[in-house]
């Protein structure tokens, strides 16, 4: 059996990249999005190990103390990891593996994991990006100008990554995030073991 193939996806907050992510998941077999922990308050609409999984700072930093997290990293006052047993189980299990993390856990997992593929979302512009923001109707004006400076910041790492893609339409954004996994599964390494009963006849 072939082992899975771990994705990165980062981007700046409001580029979209949860949404496009979602529907990607949906949308193709063996394909699963790995549930960080974090240290934040519980939006509204969100629910505990589906979205994330919350916890408090004391629980995050004893399972930081006995090294279960693949990646962490302290982001906007609070603390997001990545649990490394469920990640390796599904990834040995054949399935691909997505994780949303931000550039500072990508650089964790490329120097542990250098096989994996990195994708940025970027927004069109930083005024669409600004409109996003506020639309959710979650954040203060603090926070929203808090959110757009380390917008700025994440924005400044995407030369790190493999892949940059633009979410201005959101189908042809997703599609051609899609095409990056399905190509990558057409791989020969990839399709040759899956493929060995045919191969094997039409050799013959």
């Amino acid at each position: 059996m072939n082992t899975g193939k771990l994705y990165i996806i980062s981007a700046p907050s409001g580029a979209g990249k949860t949404s496009l992510v979602k529907q990607m998941a949906a949308d193709l077999d063996d394909l699963l999005v790995s549930v960080s922990h974090t240290t934040r308050q519980q939006r509204p609409g969100e629910i505990h190990g589906r979205d994330y999984y919350f916890v408090s700072e004391e629980e995050f930093q004893a399972m930081l103390a006995q090294q279960d997290f693949l990646e962490y990293a302290q982001v906007f006052d609070h603390y997001y990891g990545t649990a490394r047993q469920t990640v390796t189980e599904n990834l040995n299990a054949g399935s691909d593996v997505i994780l949303e993390i931000d550039w500072q856990g990508a650089r964790q997992i490329r120097k542990k994991m250098p096989e994996c593929l990195s994708i940025f979302i970027l927004p069109p512009s930083t005024a669409v990006l600004e409109q996003r923001l506020r639309k959710r109707g979650q954040d203060s004006e603090l926070i929203i100008s808090r959110r757009m400076q380390d917008a700025v910041a994440e924005m400044q790492h995407y030369d790190e990554y493999d892949y940059l893609l633009v979410n201005d339409d959101f189908d042809q954004a997703l599609m051609q995030l899609k095409s990056i996994v399905i190509s990558e599964r057409l791989r020969k390494t990839r399709q040759k073991p899956a493929l060995a009963a045919l191969l094997a006849e039409l050799l013959s």
